[in-house]
């Protein structure tokens, strides 16, 4: 079911001053922010060649990285993304196995334009998963 690893999310109190710090001190290609208000976040992708990096930072009081921020104020690891063939025949396995889909179930729209699912960290050793249609 799982596919390649798209991107490791890291949650991100200045976006500005993390793309910066990839870019210059890391010599990384850093891409332009993206303001996803559906998602409550700003993003920028990271290429590191053979997966991405995707730096989140909150966008508005409702953002749920506000509230991880709040309990990580330098940031960390958010979750990570894999890559799926078939996203609701994904989701209805998961389902059918006991694992728990976030939010209504249904897939978003996510940075890349493509549909997503977050799975519940609790499920998966305390990790959050968001699944991305290939």
């Amino acid at each position: 079911m799982l596919g390649r690893l798209n991107h490791v999310a890291i949650a991100v109190p200045d976006l500005a001053a993390a793309a910066a710090s990839y870019r210059d001190t890391l010599g990384a290609k850093v891409g332009e922010p993206q303001a996803l208000p559906e998602h409550g976040v700003t993003v920028v992708f990271i290429d590191v060649g053979n997966t991405k990096i995707e730096l989140l930072e909150p966008l508005g009081e409702a953002s749920p990285i506000a509230a991880f921020l709040e309990k990580n104020p330098s940031g960390g690891m958010h979750h990570v993304c894999y890559e799926v063939g078939d996203i609701l025949a994904a989701r209805d396995r998961l389902r059918a196995a006991g694992a728990r889909v976030l939010g209504d179930g249904e897939p978003k729209s996510g940075a890349h334009g493509k549909p997503v699912l977050f799975l519940h960290p609790k499920d998966f050793q305390g990790t959050l998963i968001e699944l991305e249609q290939a």
